[in-house]
């Protein structure tokens, strides 16, 4: 059984992270099932493992956590839906590759539904949307804007932090950083692409896709 749980209104990032830590241990002690836990926070940056300082471009901005998911600096804020999958993988084959592939298929599964076409990109983490609304570049190409992240840390072969979606969160907090270290590309949410979608609808999409994309453990 995976469980799925939904706090409403903002939740502090080291709360989330203290019960994600907490949670992920149950699980692999086989005490606690695996949960997808679904929230909101305030405006703040994340600094994953492979975070360079340069890239935080407003250190004054927002409150700075350190995490010790990897990646390097990503935005979470209000409008935008992370989703923290506290996953055991012991049952899912042991195999990390698969698995964030699988993350990315889970979001790509999940955006099709809003008639969004989420892609992946070599050398460029997270999934994008090639801009057809938007001039093309210097060098004669079609815009890609980033969607939404992922982030993971794996312990004891339980997954935990995740991804988050852009739905519409205020796109010039991702100023203050360079978005996993990425320059040439910019950010985008299914607001910004014209799409009247609220929290609840990415939810439920995000459910539906979910069995497709891992199966049952």
């Amino acid at each position: 059984m995976v469980e799925w749980r939904i706090t409403d209104g903002l939740t502090d990032y080291d709360t989330a992270v203290a019960e994600m830590e907490s949670r992920a241990e149950a699980i692999a002690k086989g005490e606690a099932n695996e949960l997808i836990w679904l929230v909101e926070h305030p405006p703040l940056y994340t600094a994953g493992t492979s975070a360079k300082r340069e890239d935080l471009v407003d250190p004054d901005r927002f409150p700075v956590y350190e995490s010790k998911r990897g990646g390097q600096y990503t935005y979470h804020g209000p409008g935008q839906r992370v989703a923290y999958a506290m996953l055991d993988l012991s049952k899912r084959g042991k195999d990390v590759r698969k698995f964030v592939q699988d993350m990315e298929a889970w979001v790509i599964a999940a955006l099709e539904e809003f008639n969004v076409k989420g892609e992946i990109r070599e050398g460029r983490v997270g999934v994008w949307v090639v801009r057809e609304d938007k001039p093309l570049t210097a060098l004669g190409q079609k815009p890609e804007d980033k969607i939404a992240a992922i982030g993971l840390r794996i312990r004891k072969w339980v997954s935990f932090h995740g991804l988050s979606i852009n739905v519409d969160p205020d796109l010039s907090h991702f100023e203050g950083i360079v978005p996993c270290g990425i320059r040439e590309h910019g950010v985008t949410s299914l607001v910004d692409l014209g799409l009247p979608v609220t929290m609840d609808d990415v939810d439920m999409a995000l459910k539906r896709s979910f069995d497709e994309v891992f199966g049952t453990a």
